[in-house]
């Protein structure tokens, strides 16, 4: 059983081999330049990725897209993560948070199948905070979102993922796809 997952980025296709290989599912990396709408709505986002995806490729596929939503400054970045994080250093997003008690960070995970006829979704949201000061090597919000004691940053840099592949939202699509 395989699957082409459409994305460019090396840490999201080992998180879905991780969780789909209990499932004998294989990924197949696709990389294509996809214009990705901006907005609020973390599913929208993920469901036009897709469908321009299956535009593209011409075969069933899966699309990921992460919304990142710091409750203390009313969900910022959301769904604009991707060009924040470019603008964004470390010590920015630590700055947000410094005045205020709240160091709260989500993360919503967004999975879209599409076959061309079908279109399935998979979304979980990942609780944690911002650290103090930056850890770890990688993009800015790596080094800092703190999940189970440790920054996104410092997890890669041990080869380790931001959570168990079994509580991971891919586990979910998985499970779904190997019954399809």
């Amino acid at each position: 059983m395989k699957i082409k997952f459409v994305t460019g980025n090396q840490r999201k296709i080992k998180e879905a081999k991780a969780a789909c290989k209990d499932f004998g599912i294989e990924i197949l990396q696709q990389e294509l330049d996809i214009d990705e709408i901006q907005g609020i709505d973390p599913i929208a986002i993920a469901k036009n990725k897709a469908f321009k995806a299956y535009e593209a490729v011409g075969e069933p596929i899966v699309v990921t897209d992460t919304s990142w939503n710091i409750l203390a400054v009313n969900g910022f970045p959301g769904g604009y993560m991707k060009d924040v994080a470019r603008w964004f250093d470390a010590e920015d997003f630590i700055a947000l948070v410094s005045r205020r008690t709240d160091r709260r960070i989500r993360f919503t995970e967004t999975i879209v199948y599409n076959d061309g006829s079908d279109t399935k979704v998979f979304s979980e949201e990942y609780a944690g905070t911002i650290a103090d000061s930056p850890r770890g090597d990688g993009n800015s919000i790596e080094q800092v979102a703190v999940f189970d004691g440790k920054t996104l940053a410092e997890a890669h840099g041990m080869g380790q993922f931001s959570h168990d592949p079994k509580d991971y939202v891919w586990y979910k699509f998985a499970k779904w796809f190997s019954e399809k």
